[in-house]
């Protein structure tokens, strides 16, 4: 069954930059539309990017629009996600998830796997 696992999270300065990863195993991650996930405490998780199984669709929640870019390396069978210009409010844990189309980005519960989450934090 699909696995997957994000990495790359960390302590940042406001301005700062770093790279997400949600890498795959058990099954190839080509044919999922993946998306990255945040929530931040007592908050609901919501939508930051996904991209379609053919890497050739992506979207982006307002918030991340021009700061963040959602890529996809299939010969490694993972999933990038690259924060620039980060801002205290990105502070969350962030998660991939892996679902059949780009829905999964309007209706995260219906994403099919979950990574465990890594943290990000933004702040002086």
């Amino acid at each position: 069954q699909l696995q997957l696992v994000e990495s790359g999270g960390g302590l940042v300065q406001p301005g700062g930059s770093l790279r997400l990863s949600c890498t795959a195993s058990g099954a190839a991650l080509d044919p999922y539309a993946i998306g990255w996930f945040r929530q931040a405490p007592g908050n609901e998780r919501e939508a930051v990017s996904c991209i379609s199984p053919s890497g050739r669709s992506t979207n982006y929640a307002d918030s991340a629009k021009g700061r963040f870019t959602i890529s996809r390396d299939k010969a490694n069978n993972t999933v990038y996600l690259q924060m620039d210009s980060l801002k205290p409010e990105d502070t969350a844990v962030y998660y991939c998830g892996a679902g059949n189309n780009l829905i999964i980005c309007s209706y995260p519960d219906v994403t099919d796997y979950w990574g465990q989450g890594t943290q990000v934090t933004v702040s002086l």
